[in-house]
């Protein structure tokens, strides 16, 4: 039977490429064997689910535990209603026992009709009638709030004392953030800040990204399965863009294979990954789209606007950073430091903060194309100042990040170039104060810089044509254009100040500067 990779919901072995839990999660079986009550936390579509699903299966086959996977969603309508957050839970508890489990390893009272009303009582009445160890996996944790998240925390404290006789032996919460990040207060605003009322935990697990070997064994199965060949260059590509995130790995793979090389004849290449990054990039999936709202909170804004720029972080709380870290947004590099999680994600980001900009260039003509669709370097240059002129000032009030809203601004008329069958790649770090843009179209290749005049500081002409030399070098180009923005207070109207000159870098390329 052929089978597929997957971008929607849990992984099915069956009809799914999966990789097995016990590689990705190697000390589970030890901390249940020692019975030990953990949490997993791990960003969206890392394949928390899967993974869970498929180790209480295996511990259940095992004749040695009962486990079963359950979900908590269900009662997130209720932040401040605990018991019917409860009764809600506790029926697709029910379900889920019922769906899992043969019925010999189910709760007696599930088949006599009069099931335990409170958590605590159904979990506590099951262990104590289980014919094995109970195992139970609660799936969604932090999607319960306030007074029902407490509740339902306090109720597994209390039964842990009396496990694994009276209690399940093991209990895993499972989640996109750790304990601490739960939201507790009126509206879910404020944090628990505390592994309290769940001391107990013994361990918080996050489950990785890919490898570059799980990249290549899930792809292997693919390959074994119909013969057709990703090269070891196009596994390599796909694993820089995506750095292993799970969904990521399985939606370029789905699109390549499902789309533009149906025919398993046709070997996979490292064109026909970037294709397919360009399409998940311009389609923004769900998956993509969520990360649209984690940028919008406060303190993810805190740290992603400034690296966008490539200012410094200010003085950003350590529970904000570790934050950014958990929802998978950002990463260490090797030096310790903070970056974008992904070449993907480096992407996505400033085009979806630029969304609202983007939507109102519709009027904007394309007149930087020949009449053959080529791209005209010059007229995209006289194009970009008519438009800077006429639109960045009132532009920049739409955009939610106002410290980079220069950059975003541009960012939208650069998407709205590239619309028509071309490409961008973007570098920021933090610390470099610039952004470095590479435009692809056809067989022409843009590289520029912006850089922010900030008030008291000195032009950053200088600095940026030496910066600007380095990243042209990297291109194989020797022309480009550095954009500086004139952030400082009381300039006259960009419309006025709008000026190009020619400057020649140290290394003696000739540079279109831009002042704005």
């Amino acid at each position: 039977m052929t089978k597929w990779f997957n971008t929607a919901g849990p992984c099915k072995p069956d009809i799914h490429y999966t990789l097995p839990t016990t590689e990705r999660l190697p000390q589970l079986k030890r901390l249940i064997d020692q019975q030990n009550y953990f949490v997993i936390h791990a960003p969206r579509q890392t394949g928390k689910t899967t993974a869970m699903l498929t180790l209480a299966q295996e511990l259940t086959a095992s004749g040695k535990y009962t486990a079963v996977m359950v979900s908590v969603e269900v009662g997130s309508a209720f932040p401040n209603q605990p018991e019917l957050a409860e009764t809600r839970i506790l029926d697709a508890w029910q379900d889920a026992i019922d769906c899992w489990l043969p019925t010999e390893l189910q709760p007696p009272f599930l088949t006599n009709g009069n099931p335990p009303q409170r958590i605590g009582s159904f979990l506590k009445s099951w262990a104590e009638t289980s014919k094995r160890p109970l195992v139970v996996f609660i799936d969604e944790i932090d999607s319960l709030q306030n007074q029902t998240l407490i509740n339902v925390l306090r109720q597994l404290r209390d039964g842990f004392p009396r496990r694994p006789q009276s209690f399940p032996q093991c209990v895993a919460l499972i989640g996109m953030r750790d304990v601490r990040d739960y939201k507790v207060a009126s509206g879910g605003t404020d944090r628990l800040n505390t592994s309290s009322p769940f001391n107990i935990k013994v361990r918080s697990l996050t489950l990785s990204n890919f490898t570059l070997e799980d990249v290549k064994s899930l792809y292997a199965q693919h390959t074994a399965d119909t013969g057709q060949i990703f090269t070891p260059e196009a596994i390599n590509q796909a694993y820089y863009l995506t750095q292993g995130q799970p969904w990521l790995v399985n939606a370029l793979a789905k699109e390549v294979t499902e789309y533009l090389a149906e025919d398993v004849n046709i070997s996979i290449t490292v064109d026909l990954i970037n294709q397919a990054k360009d399409i998940l990039i311009q389609r923004q999936d769900t998956h993509l789209d969520s990360l649209a709202e984690r940028l919008r909170e406060d303190r993810v804004k805190a740290i992603i606007q400034p690296m966008l720029a490539g200012d410094e972080l200010g003085n950003v709380p350590d529970d904000d950073l570790r934050y950014v870290l958990d929802l998978g947004l950002c990463k260490r590099d090797r030096g310790g430091g903070l970056e974008i999680a992904n070449p993907i994600y480096r992407e996505v980001f400033p085009k979806t903060l630029a969304n609202v900009t983007i939507a109102s260039l519709t009027s904007v003509q394309p007149t930087w194309l020949t009449p053959t669709g080529k791209l005209d370097a010059i007229a995209l240059l006289e194009s970009f100042l008519d438009f800077w002129r006429q639109h960045g000032e009132p532009l920049f009030k739409s955009t939610p990040y106002p410290e980079i809203a220069p950059h975003l601004v541009l960012m939208a008329f650069l998407h709205r170039v590239v619309n028509g069958g071309g490409s961008l790649e973007r570098e920021y770090a933090i610390g470099s104060g610039r952004m470095d843009i590479c435009l692809r179209y056809g067989d022409v290749v843009l590289g520029m810089e912006l850089k922010v005049w900030k008030q008291g500081k000195a032009d950053p002409l200088p600095k940026g044509l030496i910066q600007l030399d380095k990243y042209l070098s990297g291109l194989n180009l020797d022309t480009g254009w550095l954009i500086i923005f004139d952030r400082r207070p009381n300039l006259p109207p960009i419309s006025d100040r709008t000026t190009t000159e020619i400057a020649l870098s140290p290394q003696g390329r000739n540079i279109t500067v831009i002042r704005g």
